[in-house]
């Protein structure tokens, strides 16, 4: 089965439906690449699913470890370069909640943002800039 349906409505904009679930999404070029920016773009997604890879994986180790990142966030901006146009490269900065994590659960947590399956994925040519902030408990 069909892992996602993608249908070009015009105007530069898609709709990409996930079949098991039903759920959609809106595409639209960006400003810069003559569209009207109202939706994600294309390469707004890899951006997206990246950061929710990523977040998805720690959550994961977290919970096998037996600690919590409720509430972690991530930041993500893209560089697009020319010739050919595309992700030139990821910029990512990881924002932990509060917590008092040991120095083991940092290194849990910061193994995980190369070890997803998006990242995974990504070109070796795109440079992937990945930092992380710690919030501590007052």
């Amino acid at each position: 089965m069909a892992t996602i349906q993608t249908t070009y409505k015009g105007g530069l904009r898609t709709e990409a439906v996930h079949t098991q679930s039903g759920s959609a999404l809106i595409t639209d070029a960006p400003i810069d690449n003559h569209g009207r920016g109202e939706a994600f773009s294309p390469t707004d997604l890899l951006a997206a699913s990246y950061g929710s890879c990523v977040l998805t994986i720690m959550g994961l180790a977290a919970q096998t470890h037996g600690f919590n990142i409720d509430g972690a966030k991530v930041v993500t901006t893209k560089v697009m370069g020319t010739n050919p146009r595309r992700i030139v490269e990821l910029i990512a900065e990881f924002i932990l909640p509060p917590n008092s994590y040991t120095a083991k659960e940092r290194k849990i947590i910061e193994l995980t943002a190369k070890e997803c399956p998006v990242y995974n994925s990504l070109h070796p040519d795109m440079k992937k800039t990945i930092t992380f902030s710690y919030s501590e408990m007052t």
